[in-house]
């Protein structure tokens, strides 16, 4: 069953003072729902999160769903789809994660970022099965509303292809083909902008197959109106996009140019004239931010500016129980970056340390936090690795000292220390970062070893040559190359 809202008014957004950046004829709505779901149909990926949406069961398609769109933020499908496999796998209802531990959870998404995300959907999850028996939220205001880590965007992902809600949705893929078809130029950040998205969504959105068609939209922003190198010869909208219309344009006028043609008028008149007759229109591309032609559609959207990350050094400790071959690892607190995982022992680091200064911080950090007290000798520098967040470009100091069993048992640890032989490191919830950090180390430390040890790397072997040096053949003068084969 369809549900039905309000109809939505073909009003231009509050910050257009023309049509330009919006869809004025019905017709034309019309023809952009058919053609865009007809080509849907014909090509669409097959994806497991779509199978699933196709359960009888109201409750678990909306879970399923759920459970996608979450690991889609900020995530390429491609690395998606085994995690998601698994996940539901282990958790095929919301009823069976809301009894997981975060601890698992924070395993299970291990390496796929972001895992706040994960967090939130198992919070999600225990709010459904505790507080409103087991029942998700039936409409995109209810899942807004209700569920942690649910915005706009997802609430209308679930609502639409769930609940068949007739309700639009924008998220980047979206942003990008509504920008292009109705020659968006402003800041896509801005509040002008994501207002103009949403009014065209809330348009655009068919009334008998909703999630359907935001699922298109969402597939051809994927596969073919992309960021770079779209593949404008396959789109199922060419005919309706404004800034595939101003490109043409611009190769007939060069054309004209070029064979010196007077009367231009005539070819401008083949395609509609897409101008914003608007002074200072938001939805514009900037005065100071012209078209430009090489571009062609990828002029639009214009992103605004980021800011430059931020920089930091942070010492970590692998500090290794040579009796057990064990290694300890601490949890992070339950707020913020990597909230919840595990890592090794760290500590920031002021950007202006010298290597004694970082080395006298270690000290002391170790010191302080663990009851670790031990010569500087005994201390040994590995490396380095830099691991770049969304927001932060992370080096790490990787530092690394044993300890026998004697001394493990002076060392101060608490509920959030554990030790971990090398498997069970790796099947913990650590971050890529510090599975990069371990790998670095086992590197260093074979190196080390090796020098120890007085081994020598084995030399490659030169494959001979007819004119290696080492052969007992005299080396032929240059000249001989160019004389004449003897017949």
């Amino acid at each position: 069953m369809v549900k039905k809202i309000p109809p939505i008014k073909e009003t231009a957004p509050a910050s257009a003072t023309c049509w330009t950046h919006v869809f004025e004829k019905k017709e034309e709505i019309a023809n952009v729902r058919h053609d865009l779901l007809t080509w849907y149909d014909k090509n669409k990926r097959d994806l497991p999160w779509r199978q699933n949406a196709k359960c009888e069961d109201i409750n678990q398609r909306a879970y399923a769903v759920w459970v996608s769109e979450i690991m889609l933020q900020q995530t390429q499908v491609a690395t998606v789809v085994d995690y998601y496999n698994c996940w539901m796998k282990k958790w095929p209802t919301v009823e069976s994660l809301a009894k997981a531990t975060l601890e698992e959870v924070n395993e299970m998404w291990s390496g796929l970022g972001y895992y706040s995300r994960g967090r939130r959907l198992h919070e999600g999850a225990q709010k459904v099965v505790n507080e409103m028996n087991g029942n998700m939220p039936g409409c995109a205001a209810g899942l807004l509303k209700h569920l942690p880590g649910v915005g706009r965007y997802t609430a209308g992902a679930i609502a639409s292809i769930a609940y068949n809600e007739v309700t639009g949705l924008v998220d980047g893929n979206v942003a990008r083909v509504f920008s292009r078809l109705r020659v968006i130029g402003g800041d896509s950040t801005s509040q002008a902008v994501t207002d103009a998205f949403w009014s065209l969504a809330g348009t655009l959105v068919d009334s008998e197959r909703p999630g359907d068609f935001n699922q298109a939209l969402m597939e051809l922003g994927a596969t073919v109106c992309t960021p770079k190198v779209p593949t404008c010869s396959k789109c199922p909208l060419r005919s309706y996009c404004r800034a595939y219309t101003q490109v043409e344009k611009h190769k007939q006028n060069a054309s004209a140019r070029l064979i010196k043609v007077t009367t231009t008028t005539d070819i401008e008149d083949n395609l509609p004239d897409i101008e914003c007759a608007a002074d200072g229109c938001s939805l514009c591309l900037p005065a100071n931010e012209p078209w430009d032609s090489s571009q062609g559609v990828m002029n639009y959207p214009r992103k605004a500016k980021k800011k430059p990350p931020r920089i930091e050094r942070t010492a970590v400790c692998i500090i290794e129980n040579v009796n057990k071959k064990q290694f300890l690892i601490v949890q992070r607190p339950e707020t913020g970056l990597l909230a919840g995982l595990w890592e090794f022992p760290s500590t920031l680091l002021d950007e202006n340390f010298r290597e004694e200064q970082r080395m006298a911080h270690v000290s002391t950090f170790l010191k302080t936090h663990f009851g670790l007290h031990f010569k500087s000798s005994k201390l040994k520098h590995i490396g380095e690795v830099l691991h770049i967040f969304s927001h932060i470009h992370q080096t790490y100091v990787i530092d690394y000292i044993q300890v026998n069993s004697a001394e493990v048992g002076k060392l101060q640890c608490d509920q959030s220390t554990r030790w971990v032989d090398k498997t069970q490191l790796l099947e913990s919830a650590i971050s890529t970062a510090m599975k990069k950090v371990f790998k670095t180390y086992e590197a260093g430390v074979h190196i080390s070893t090796a020098k120890t040890n007085g081994s020598k790397p084995i030399p490659r072997k030169r494959k001979a040559s007819g004119h290696d040096r080492t052969d007992k053949k005299k080396q032929l003068a240059l000249e001989t190359f160019f004389k004449p084969a003897l017949k």
